[in-house]
């Protein structure tokens, strides 16, 4: 058998390292998704490197998986798995993926705050956007060690909360989260918002607070800052505000189509028929528009006000009692018609 000679082993030597390369290349450099659209990987505290790969399996291409795959098990990334929200764009390679995941090159997310009832319903939203789960978010705000920590107590808390949308990062931390809304709550009452709240003689939570009832007296903006006149009149005189929306928060029973007499002896400081002045902190995440209403509220001599009989979601606003009690006779006879308990 003839022997090869040297040049023709440096000429096999040449082609197997070309073939390496264009393999290397090949793999590392293959898209890795195979959508169109941007798809996003989920990388939480308890992700191995084999549970990143089962994640990305189902929207990967083989040879891109392939490359991403080898790329982990040869450079350490199990040793240092960095947790967040990841964006997988079309047709990008293996190789930019690996070093996203690497870095910790996570893409942010738009976070809506909601104008929720309760803090139990606000931790179960931010749970499905945050990588945090809704116990760890709820007991920060039922905690008064934590809440003092932002300057506020487990009764004005949801006054921290800004409803808007924000900018975050899936993984951000409980104390993150905390630091950005009460960041969010400064920059919000900085300015002509805190100026008019103090013409009005009330704190930005006092404010929240009104804010909260008068979003659920009406859900008309046009007719929230005459109601919020009429609050302030009552504020001013020191004459409860007797606001049914108080009772329902009392009570837990915000399915209430209608607060009969027995209701109003609930022992509450929520209770707003019993009590004088405001209630302890906001009965939901006040809405911005109702804060504006308050800032703004309609100058007027008005005491009383009633839902009008045509259930339109407006009211007859009254100076005396006397009209009020006519108002309110129409509006329990509509009421009586149309069966509502």
């Amino acid at each position: 058998m003839k022997k090869l000679d040297s040049r023709t082993y440096l000429y096999i030597a040449i082609f197997g390292m070309l073939l390496i390369v264009g393999l290397t290349v090949f793999y590392a450099f293959t898209p890795v998704s195979r959508a169109d659209n941007t798809q996003y990987l989920y990388i939480d505290n308890d992700d191995t490197q084999d549970s990143v790969i089962m994640h990305l399996r189902p929207m990967s291409h083989t040879a891109g998986l392939t490359g991403l795959t080898a790329l982990m098990r040869h450079t350490g990334y199990s040793e240092k798995i960095r947790t967040g929200r990841y964006a997988i764009e079309p047709k990008e390679g293996a190789f930019t993926l690996f070093r996203k995941l690497k870095n910790g090159q996570q893409a942010s997310l738009h976070l809506t705050i909601p104008e929720v009832r309760t803090m139990d319903r606000l931790a179960s939203v931010l749970s499905k956007k945050l990588m945090l789960d809704s116990a760890t978010i709820a007991n920060a705000l039922y905690s008064d060690e934590v809440c003092q920590k932002y300057g506020f107590d487990t009764c004005t808390v949801a006054a921290m909360f800004v409803p808007n949308t924000y900018d975050v990062y899936w993984n951000m931390s409980l104390d993150a989260l905390m630091q950005r809304m009460e960041k969010e709550y400064q920059r919000f009452w900085q300015g002509d918002h805190e100026k008019k709240a103090a013409q009005i003689q009330l704190t930005p939570v006092e404010v929240c607070t009104l804010a909260s009832i008068i979003d659920e007296e009406t859900a008309n903006t046009a007719e929230k800052p005459m109601i919020a006149g009429m609050y302030l009149n009552r504020l001013k005189t020191n004459m409860p505000l007797q606001a049914d929306p108080t009772i329902k928060f009392a009570l837990k029973q915000f399915e209430l189509k209608r607060i009969w007499q027995k209701l109003l002896t609930i022992q509450s400081p929520y209770n707003t028929y019993k009590n004088t002045g405001l209630p302890p902190g906001p009965i939901k995440i006040a809405s911005v528009k109702g804060i504006d209403a308050v800032l703004n509220a309609v100058n007027h001599d008005y005491l009383y006000m009633c839902a009008k009989e045509d259930f339109s979601g407006t009211h007859n606003f009254a100076r005396t009692y006397q009209e009020h009690l006519k108002n309110a006779a129409k509006y329990t006879k509509a009421l009586n018609e149309r069966g509502i308990k």
